[in-house]
């Protein structure tokens, strides 16, 4: 099992300020716009470029996370939430936009989005 990508997610009322200000200052260019949410990447040649979430929602009503971590085997990492004796606060779900994620909290209080893409 391995980490592909970690996406900090900034809960944001304003998504075209985000793109104003990431943008225009920071040269970032927008990856991912779903109404509710917009990523913007780095411009600077990192593989993966480094990467900024802001958001309305979670997505499906949800809350927005602090973190997003895409990994390459979302059931593995099930296996060993469950093995832990953690319990999902959302999830698994397969979502419309092409991910299956849950939500967990990390041991400092941090709601995290665990997704691969379909």
């Amino acid at each position: 099992m391995g980490v592909r990508r970690i996406v900090a997610n900034v809960h944001a009322a304003d998504l075209a300020s985000a793109r104003v200000f990431y943008g225009d200052i920071l040269d970032m260019e927008v990856v991912m716009d779903l109404g509710w949410i917009v990523t913007l990447a780095g411009s600077g040649g990192g593989n993966p470029a480094p990467q900024l979430s802001f958001a309305t929602e979670g997505g499906s009503g949800t809350p927005v996370p602090d973190l997003s971590i895409e990994v390459d085997d979302l059931d593995e990492v099930l296996r060993r939430v469950a093995a832990a004796g953690l319990a999902p606060e959302y999830g698994p779900a397969a979502e419309p936009w092409g991910v299956r994620r849950f939500f967990i909290r990390d041991p400092f209080g941090r709601l995290v989005n665990i997704l691969v893409h379909a």
